[in-house]
């Protein structure tokens, strides 16, 4: 499909893609698609002010009808999939499976917030004192920010939107600025969705586009009770600290530099599959790619040269295009980082396979890149930092104790993962002295987490959680009730106090 046809399909058109000062380009040919409008910091203060509106209304609305609203985002999601993931490929790069699997992503959490609708519940707690009781009760929090990052440009705003609606909080959402068409295809999605529910307050949903300017307004504002930030460490901690300054509530998902270790025991065929996934998969632009391989000794000289071989065989091209496994990168910078570590690796005594250029002459101003493997002496100073690319550090280790401690010398701790038979060895990972990750697996790479679960890591990471049984609880405010029914006071500890 032409790539006017995707944006055509996807409900954009006229003014929404000319006429703006951000240009808009696909990391497929380096070809500009649009030129959207960008909104001020004073745009966003008006945007602020029209969601504190829409929450003097939102919080009033039972939570089983803000349901609702979420279950006909979901279908109206549904009904859009295969044009929303055709543009996902476009703007950001990922095959068209991957796009598409972002989709359902949205799908799956807007499922999963409904059902969260019904289920709003805090705790009725003994009282010490008779003729009390004490109760748990959670209240919507107030207008929640989303900034999210140019490599999952939708999903990520679903898994905050979905769950903040049904709380009964609005939404203001700042896109990547590399990625700000597929946030306004969503939003016209949602706008259906809004039609056909029939009496949401207005501005529940906005989309703000812009550069750090407007990270910067959202995360300001006294009014904004929660932002969701999604990127970079540093932008984290940009993030972080500006909301700490006024006491403001953060959800982190930041930086990742996720490893696999791979025991005598396993299975490598298993392993090989999970390790060209989660190394190459969206060129290598999660932020749960697979950055690091601790391989034992007696099975890296068989491992190492199956990935060599498979790498060989990747097929490498447009990602729109059915069969192709591994797309562009997303600009000339991320091309650039990678050549930078690949040079700097070779300078610490690694052996570099992979990682050239690849397509520059059919797509000159687009960044294709043959996936690289590094075999590296050791964890050095540049294996610890995260490089957002298809490069791969592969090390030896001779007992699982130093490949754990391996593992868990990076300043990041989002996913990880061990290929082991071993019940000792996958339960020692999964112990208090194993894994130092939010998220820690067995037998599956690090890449591919289900919103079932909580998602999210520690350290440099950000601490934050998105998904999961209890992830709601983010997004509103607990408060503690004691009643006295009874006709006496009794003080709590005992104490007396009488007048």
């Amino acid at each position: 499909m032409a790539h006017e046809q995707i944006l055509t399909a996807a409900g954009l058109s006229g003014e929404t893609l000319h006429g703006g000062t951000l240009a808009v380009t696909t990391p497929i040919d380096g070809r500009e698609i649009a030129r959207v409008h960008q909104h001020t910091a004073a745009e966003m203060d008006a945007m602020i002010d029209a969601a504190r509106d829409a929450f003097e209304s939102w919080r009033t609305v039972p939570a089983p009808r803000r349901g609702e609203l979420v279950r006909l985002i979901g279908e109206e999601l549904r009904a859009s999939k295969e044009q929303l993931g055709a543009l996902v490929s476009l703007e950001c790069g990922k095959i068209v499976q991957e796009g598409m699997g972002e989709v359902q992503e949205m799908i799956d959490i807007c499922d999963f917030a409904v059902g969260v609708s019904r289920q709003l519940h805090g705790l009725t707690i003994a009282s010490e004192r008779p003729g009390h009781v004490m109760r748990e009760t959670w209240h919507p929090l107030g207008v929640c920010g989303v900034i999210s990052a140019f490599n999952f440009p939708v999903a990520v705003w679903s898994w905050n939107a979905a769950l903040a609606l049904v709380c009964g909080d609005p939404v203001i959402w700042k896109p990547s600025e590399k990625t700000p068409l597929t946030a306004l295809a969503t939003q016209g999605i949602v706008e259906r969705a809004l039609a056909r529910f029939g009496d949401a307050p207005p501005a529940l949903s906005q989309v703000a586009i812009g550069g750090a300017e407007l990270g910067a307004a959202l995360t300001a504002s006294p009014h904004v009770a929660l932002v969701s930030a999604t990127g970079s460490t540093r932008m984290g901690r940009a993030v972080a600290s500006a909301m700490a300054e006024r006491l403001g509530r953060t959800i982190l998902e930041l930086g990742g530099n996720n490893a696999m270790i791979v025991t005598p025991s396993a299975d490598l065929d298993l392993a090989t599959r999970a390790i060209v996934f989660s190394a190459v998969g969206t060129a290598g632009q999660r932020c749960t790619s697979l950055r690091r391989l601790i391989v034992h000794d007696d099975v890296f000289d068989d491992l190492l040269p199956r990935l060599r071989s498979v790498y060989d065989g990747l097929p490498i091209g447009d990602p729109l295009t059915e069969g192709v496994l591994v797309g562009p990168l997303i600009d000339e910078r991320a091309f650039v980082a990678m050549q930078n570590a690949l040079e700097r690796s070779r300078a610490d005594g690694g052996e570099v396979f992979g990682g050239d250029r690849t397509l520059a002459d059919e797509h000159p101003d687009a960044y294709y890149v043959r996936p690289a493997i590094v075999e590296m002496p050791e964890q050095t100073e540049l294996v610890r930092e995260e490089t957002f690319a298809p490069l791969l550090y592969a090390m030896r280790y001779r007992e699982l104790p130093d490949a754990i401690a391996m593992h868990n010398d990076v300043p990041q701790g989002l996913s990880s993962c061990i290929f082991s038979t071993d019940v000792r060895e996958t339960e020692a990972f999964l112990s208090a002295t194993g894994s130092d990750c939010g998220i820690a697996n067995v037998n599956i790479g690090p890449s591919g987490a289900e919103i079932g679960g909580a998602f999210g890591g520690e350290k440099d990471t950000g601490g934050g959680r998105e998904s999961g049984a209890d992830a709601w609880r983010g997004y509103m405010r607990r408060q503690t009730n004691t009643v006295n029914y009874s006709r006496e006071l009794p003080l709590a500890q005992g104490i007396s106090f009488e007048i």
